[in-house]
């Protein structure tokens, strides 16, 4: 088949089908997480928002204790971890910027601030996270859990990286949850599925290329763990399997 080709608004060319295959991931991935969101509520037992990310919740005692404290939460959800942080943070005049593609999400991430008392140390950013412009040396802390993958190539998320490392302070810390080798299965046929994740990365690549981009910062020793999880696709029960990686850096002080 010929390959069919696309000029952007930002006069990039690109291949059609391409683009049709991430809009229809993006569809399933929208159409998964507001039915989460509708479901559970945070903090609720019984789904992976039950409580927040043990190690991003570590890593705050690795700060400065310094005033203010800015705080960036990429594809942030309804809050997850964003919430807890500013919680923690609050004394340290906090400021936790949470950047998602679903605005829905940020509305129930805006009540759920109102909820736990932490409204005023919350700015939420309607964005692509590929789109989202990070402000060079602003950050202490940007946190980027399950995020990464949803990114629409491998030329992104390297831009995405490169600027994360750029908007960092010196003794800043970066913290990435990133699945890989990710796969999808029909739980009633058996059938493996094409994986409705943008990005599928090995293992080996995701280690290769986050150690690459900050090779020089501190990194801690890495953590990966094979995940499990059910969830549903156009109504039907799927198992996603992967090897999550947990990946935290910190800008070494001059």
């Amino acid at each position: 088949m010929e390959r069919e080709f696309v000029r952007t608004r930002n006069n990039e060319v690109r291949d059609k089908r391409v683009d049709e295959r991430i809009a229809k991931i993006r569809s399933e991935e929208k159409a998964y997480h507001e039915a989460c969101y509708e479901r559970h509520g945070l903090f609720e037992t019984g789904s992976w928002l039950h409580k927040p990310v043990k190690t991003v919740m570590d890593e705050l005692s690795c700060l400065d204790p310094v005033r203010p404290l800015y705080v960036l939460d990429l594809g942030c959800g309804v809050g997850r971890n964003s919430i807890p942080i500013a919680q923690k943070l609050r004394d340290q005049d906090v400021t936790v910027d949470c950047v998602d593609v679903l605005e829905s999400a940020l509305n129930k991430l805006r009540s759920y601030s109102e909820q736990f008392g932490v409204a005023g140390c919350i700015n939420t950013y309607p964005s692509d996270i590929g789109d989202y412009v990070i402000t060079e040396g602003k950050y202490d802390f940007i946190v980027a859990v399950s995020a990464l993958e949803h990114l629409e190539s491998m030329p992104k998320l390297k831009q995405v990286l490169d600027k994360m490392h750029q908007g960092t302070k010196p003794g800043g810390i970066n913290c990435i949850v990133m699945n890989t080798d990710i796969q999808e299965i029909d739980l009633d046929s058996g059938e493996e599925l094409a994986p409705q994740i943008e990005l599928i990365l090995t293992l080996d690549e995701a280690e290769m290329l986050l150690s690459n981009v900050f090779a020089d910062w501190s990194i801690r020793p890495r953590k990966v763990q094979p995940l499990t999880f059910h969830i549903e696709r156009q109504g039907k029960p799927v198992l996603l399997k992967s090897n999550c990686i947990t990946f935290v850096a910190q800008r070494i002080t001059c």
